[in-house]
């Protein structure tokens, strides 16, 4: 019988603290790619096995650049974790997405600056992942109902762009955003979602707004205080979203996003270095044995 989570859930490090959690466990894992942000909290929610990885570490203390990105996916991977919900906090760039709303982005533009390992592949292995819909729309449909069953104000679309960060925007460049038409401003969506893609894992976001980034005239810009204080306010909800989407989650479901592999890799298996598909073997392999 499987015993892996159901769900694996990338957020703040208090996220885990329900009530309603039990079989707490802890692991430390060790991936090909470095270590996790944080040792992986797994527990039962309504009935099913759960589980929880912050994002930034236990106490925030990893900048949204310095994110092991690469680490965090494959650990969630090695558990035989198939589907990935992300909470973040996110700016709103639209009157609309007020602070405190929830939004369920279908799109994502990436404006990070190449600090960070965007792919788990290279190295003598040429993999070209499909991105044209980089979220998965079975995941987000069931992440958008659990949230508005949560009592959230919570909205379905847009785009999310990722800025390198830490710092916050200056107000060009959120007015330029704005002109763009993207949504909601961030800075840990990207690569993540790529990498989701890549290790053949549904991924969702449930964006927190926590504030309006700079450039509304009439509120002020955003701070660190903005940010925590929103989403403080706004854990409880996530918490009683993530348990209703428990109770709801097909485990069976069968998704385009674990096949995405499928027709991506492009180099012969015989011209890969062995080095390198021993370090993916997790991922590529279904497909190089054949």
């Amino acid at each position: 019988m499987d015993t892996s989570p159901v769900l694996g859930v990338i957020g703040g490090s208090g996220l885990y603290n329900i009530s309603a959690l039990k079989d707490v466990e802890s692991f430390e894992f060790s991936t090909p790619f470095g270590l996790p942000s944080a040792p992986i909290i797994t527990g039962t929610l309504a009935g099913k096995k759960v589980a929880f990885l912050a994002r930034h570490g236990i106490g925030h203390h990893i900048s949204p650049s310095e994110v092991n990105y690469r680490a965090n996916i494959y650990a969630l991977k090695q558990l035989g974790i198939k589907q990935v919900v992300s909470i973040s906090a996110c700016g709103s760039l639209r009157d609309d997405f007020a602070p405190g709303h929830i939004v369920i982005p279908d799109q994502v533009v990436d404006l990070t600056r190449g600090q960070r390992q965007p792919s788990f592949f290279g190295e003598g292995l040429v993999v070209h992942i499909g991105s044209a819909n980089p979220y998965c729309g079975n995941l987000s449909t069931s992440v958008f109902q659990a949230a508005s069953e949560a009592g959230a104000n919570v909205h379905r679309g847009g785009t999310l762009i990722t800025i390198e960060g830490p710092r916050f925007s200056t107000r060009g460049e959120s007015h330029l955003f704005r002109s763009w038409g993207m949504s909601l401003i961030g800075m840990t969506a990207c690569p993540e979602v790529f990498l989701a893609r890549e290790a053949e894992m549904c991924y969702s976001t449930m964006a927190h707004v926590t504030d309006y980034d700079v450039w509304h005239t009439s509120e002020e810009p955003v701070t660190v205080e903005m940010v925590v204080r929103t989403l403080m306010q706004n854990t409880a909800v996530a918490q009683k979203a993530v348990e209703i989407l428990l109770s709801k989650i097909d485990t069976a479901s069968d998704c385009d996003c674990q096949h995405a592999l499928k027709d991506a890799i492009i180099t012969q298996p015989s011209a890969i270095p062995p080095e390198t598909r021993k370090k993916v073997a997790l991922l590529v392999d279904p497909y190089l044995s054949k």
